[in-house]
């Protein structure tokens, strides 16, 4: 399994779980948004914060693989990785039971905007280079 600079450890929730006792597809985008948000909180940056300097780090694209489904009750960990390309930071995630075994997969861009330029994407702020992965 290769390495990650940030890990959490999660546990299925019954409400969680569709009509067929697995865990809905959209879950696993809040499992992995949470991962995100602890990391960027663990680099001691808030998006509240940044907001309030009028920079909002939005969602520029998704991908999501299902592996395995996870059903109530399950421990998994979630795991990513992130790279800086251009104005973009570029987050792998990925989310393993605790076994060991891959459940999803995530490719995901976040492109920093500026509220004064009405939604134009702009180079990141000073506060996200706090993120910077060049040290990791």
């Amino acid at each position: 399994m290769k390495d990650y600079i940030f890990e959490m450890k999660m546990k299925v929730r019954d409400y969680e779980c569709d009509a067929q006792g697995i865990v809905n597809n959209a879950n696993y985008q809040h499992y992995m948004e949470h991962t995100r948000h602890e990391f960027i909180l663990s680099r001691g940056i808030r998006f509240s914060e940044l907001h309030e300097q009028g920079i909002d780090p939005v969602v520029a694209r998704i991908t999501l693989e299902y592996k395995s489904p996870l059903k109530g009750g399950d421990e998994f960990v979630s795991k990513l990785n992130v790279k800086k390309e251009g104005i973009r930071y570029v987050f792998e995630q990925h989310i393993y039971r605790v076994e060991d075994e891959r459940i999803a997969s995530k490719l995901q861009l976040n492109v920093s905007v500026s509220l004064t330029a009405n939604y134009v994407p702009t180079r990141h702020s000073t506060e996200l280079s706090r993120m910077s992965v060049d040290d990791l």
